[in-house]
């Protein structure tokens, strides 16, 4: 048992490593930049849909790697009118049926001045305590709907790149960054 606890650290050690290197604002910009650009490339009335939303809070890189215990975590910026005004990093441990790794793009829509106003008031949120956020399976080609209007919160998952079985926002934490 305890050579595996050891392989299971040392397997986070070499998937995280580049992960976890803080970044600069400006490589967290560039690297939203192209995420919000293959988000609209991917999603019909995508850049109808963001035109709608009160804030945009964007990880452009995620990392998800796990073997019955995983983790995850990748910086991003909550954009407001266009503009950045704070930047986060998303992280969250999970412990169950789960073997792999992911890279993936997470974006959550704000779409109520209240749901925003709550989640920039806190240091730290996290989903399904602080908030709900509706994960939306959208896969390349399909487009918005107002469906997914009503919601004041939506989360989208995309450009996955690697495998891993359990996808779910569920759980993640936000907390500000200073950049």
């Amino acid at each position: 048992m305890k050579s595996f606890k050891i392989l299971l650290a040392s397997l986070f050690v070499v998937l995280f490593s580049t992960t976890l290197s803080a970044k600069t604002a400006s490589e967290i910009d560039e690297e939203t930049n192209l995420a919000i650009q293959q988000f609209n490339e991917e999603i019909e009335g995508a850049a109808t849909f963001l035109e709608s939303a009160k804030g945009i809070l964007i990880f452009p890189k995620v990392v998800k790697a796990g073997l019955v215990v995983g983790g995850e975590y990748g910086e991003g910026v909550l954009r407001v009118n266009g503009k950045n005004v704070q930047y986060y990093s998303t992280a969250s441990a999970s412990v169950g049926l789960q073997l792999g790794v992911q890279k993936k793009s997470v974006l959550i829509v704000f779409l109520t001045d209240d749901a925003l106003n709550k989640f920039k008031e806190k240091d730290g949120w996290e989903i399904g305590v602080d908030g709900s956020v509706v994960l939306v399976d959208m896969g390349t080609g399909k487009d918005i709907n107002s469906a997914t209007l009503n919601k004041p919160i939506v989360g989208f998952v995309y450009g996955s790149k690697g495998l891993m079985y359990n996808l779910t926002l569920e759980g993640s934490k936000f907390t500000k960054l200073v950049r």
